[in-house]
């Protein structure tokens, strides 16, 4: 029997770049949900629940260093654990 580690609290806006101020390594230790406008999205990359908003990747489209062109979408968003 083991037991599972204790799942820190989900911040309010939360990132998966690891150069942001916004990334919590913690919290990527277990499987994260996103629910916006009551759908689950799979490919967000930075999210703000006070501020409803969620940040994903348009399209193929890549800055000049290489990463995906984000845009900003409103709404309301949830985030959970899965």
């Amino acid at each position: 029997m083991t037991e599972a580690t204790p799942k820190p609290p989900l911040p309010d806006h939360l990132s998966i770049d690891p150069r942001s101020p916004h990334h919590v390594p913690a919290v990527f230790e277990h499987d994260i949900g996103i629910r916006f406008n009551d759908k689950e999205r799979g490919d967000v990359e930075e999210y703000c629940i006070s501020e409803g908003w969620i940040k994903v990747p348009a399209g193929r489209t890549l800055d000049r260093k290489g990463k995906p062109l984000l845009i900003k979408l409103k709404g309301k968003v949830e985030a959970f654990y899965r």
